[in-house]
């Protein structure tokens, strides 16, 4: 790069203590400044900002201290690694890195320097299976394009994606796989379960998201800086592997709570429950199933948005899709409990604008149109359904009635793929009246907006509704479509404090009845994703075929 030119070491080779500390190297910048630059043990590449151009900061500040190498800018960061590092080849396909410093070296200061995080230390590894974990001085290590970082001209954003033994598993082994890794121990702030960090893993996807119910972005980072500083955890992005991390159980979902605890009984009772449920058989042309299908909000609700998607118009698509293919395939009953006036049931290919006027299908229509509060809007979608169901089961087989919502996240961006909530019987409550002011004045609130459920009903809804959301995640699996990595099948929402049920599916009369979180908006390959008419086509086909196996013996 221009402008870099080495002058001389500061000091000559390492800075000797108890252990290797540092050392510094001067380099100029474009302008002629000298401008040190420090190698810290285990605290990785400082660059001194006081004559630093304000193009190799990332922001507006101008600190007169050492300046980490994160808060660099793209320039910045490249300008550093070829000062410290002057005899590394910037090839187009590669980097060729030359050890100098074995001692304050290592494949992970590696991975964050040029990936981007120190979690993809093994990644670097495994493209130089013939470089020895303790780093060699004169040893040339290859990091191609693909690890670099997007700073660094790569594709890399944050810890890449590995596939771990329990992913492959069903929902009940892989859960308790999880939970295997757990001990429970105690200290002066209480109880917590400890965990060693595997490799590749990270304290926001492997701890929080997987072991508590929290998902949302402000919530999973708070929790996981509470967790780093009950670790003793300074940095939460420079964990190494073998790190133990203590959960406090508190925050612990429930089938990780400790033995002996009501939540994970109420935990085992709906496994046992699963075992004992039988499948029904409706053949291949689903002979008998009532379908009801929900696309989430609608008209002057657009949901969630992030990176150039909208979750309203984009889940009517794939629920529209879903409904045209059991409709031409299946001998199903098929009804959504939404319609866009303008589009009717049609797909599109594309969605360049938020529909504007959607109504919920009741007698008569209840238009989405902002004059009532959104609730209303919610809880007329599973009156309708349920009024629906009620009159089908007259003369049908209520273990017949499904009940899909469909909908797109907005989650840690960290998390991708699909996660699916069925109704957890302990948050199910055995009756429910909708009053008049919470409800509109349709015809179906006289007849469904009331609601009654025995223990062995909640317990039976969620055991059934597990059972559903495996199958679709399995056939969303042979598809090759993206499942989210952690628990993919959850019976509890976690948001701003309070755990819940949706009520779409907590008051539903359905035998099966499922919340699907499509897609984690804020990913931005699972918005690209859901902007693809290609991938909606492909996920409908994959529910489908979900529903299918779910009704066969």
């Amino acid at each position: 790069m221009g402008g870099v030119k080495p002058l001389a070491l500061l000091l000559p080779g390492l800075i000797q203590a108890a252990e290797p500390t540092f050392v510094d190297r001067v380099a100029t910048v474009p302008g002629g400044a000298a401008v040190r630059l420090r190698l810290v043990f285990r605290q990785g590449l400082q660059v001194e900002g006081a004559r630093l151009p304000k193009a190799f900061r990332a922001s507006e500040t101008s600190p007169s201290g050492w300046i980490a190498f994160e808060s660099l800018s793209p320039e910045g960061k490249r300008w550093a690694l070829q000062a410290l590092w002057p005899e590394d080849e910037w090839r187009s396909s590669e980097i060729r890195h030359r050890v100098v410093w074995p001692e304050l070296e290592s494949a992970w200061l590696l991975a964050s320097l040029f990936s981007g995080h120190g979690q993809n230390y093994d990644q670097i590894q495994a493209v130089n299976p013939d470089k020895p974990e303790k780093l060699v001085a004169g040893d040339v290590w290859i990091i191609p394009k693909t690890l670099l970082c997007t700073d660094l001209g790569g594709p890399v954003k944050g810890v890449l994606e590995r596939s771990l033994p329990e992913e492959e598993q069903s929902d009940e082994t892989r859960v308790a796989a999880y939970r295997k890794l757990l001990t429970f121990d105690q200290d002066a702030q209480g109880a917590y379960a400890a965990y060693r960090l595997r490799k590749g893993e990270a304290l926001y996807s492997s701890v929080v998201m997987r072991y508590t119910d929290r998902v949302e972005p402000k919530e999973v980072n708070q929790l996981a800086l509470v967790i780093a500083k009950r670790s003793g955890i300074d940095n939460v992005r420079s964990i190494h592997p073998g790190a133990l991390i203590r959960i406090p159980v508190a925050y612990l979902a429930d089938p990780f709570q400790p033995e002996g605890s009501q939540a994970l009984r109420e935990e085992r009772e709906v496994r046992e429950e699963v075992r004992r449920t039988p499948r029904v058989d409706a053949g291949p042309k689903l002979k008998g199933v009532r379908v009801v299908l929900d696309a989430g909000h609608g008209g002057v609700d657009i949901g969630a948005r992030a990176n150039g998607v909208w979750e309203s118009d984009f889940v009517y698509d794939i629920a529209m899709r879903v409904k045209r293919i059991l409709e031409q395939d299946t001998e199903a009953t098929v009804s959504s409990t939404i319609r866009y006036p303008g589009l009717g049931f049609q797909i599109r290919d594309a969605i360049p604008n938020p529909t504007k006027a959607a109504e919920i299908l009741t007698t008569p229509p209840f238009a989405n149109d902002g004059e009532s509060p959104s609730a209303v809007s919610v809880h007329l979608r599973w009156v309708l359904a349920n009024d629906f169901f009620t009159s089908f089961t007259k003369n049908g087989d209520a273990r017949k009635t499904l009940f899909i919502s469909l909908h797109a996240d907005s989650l840690h961006p960290s998390a991708r793929g699909t996660m699916i909530y069925v109704p957890g019987a302990a948050s199910v409550p055995p009756r429910f009246a909708l009053g008049a002011a919470r409800g509109a004045r349709v015809a179906e609130m006289k007849r469904s907006s009331a609601v009654t459920f025995t223990a062995k009903e909640r317990l039976q809804g969620e055991a059934r509704s597990r059972i559903f959301a495996e199958t679709v995640l399995e056939a969303l699996r042979r598809d090759k479509l993206p499942i989210h990595a952690n628990r993919p099948i959850r019976n509890v929402i976690h948001r701003s404090g309070k755990s819940y049920v949706p009520a779409v599916i907590r008051h539903s009369r359905a035998s099966t009845k499922v919340l699907v979180e499509v897609a984690n908006l804020t990913n931005e390959e699972d918005a690209a994703n859901l902007r693809s008419p290609a991938f909606r086509e492909r996920f409908a086909e994959a529910l489908v075929k979900g529903i299918r196996a779910h009704y066969r013996k």
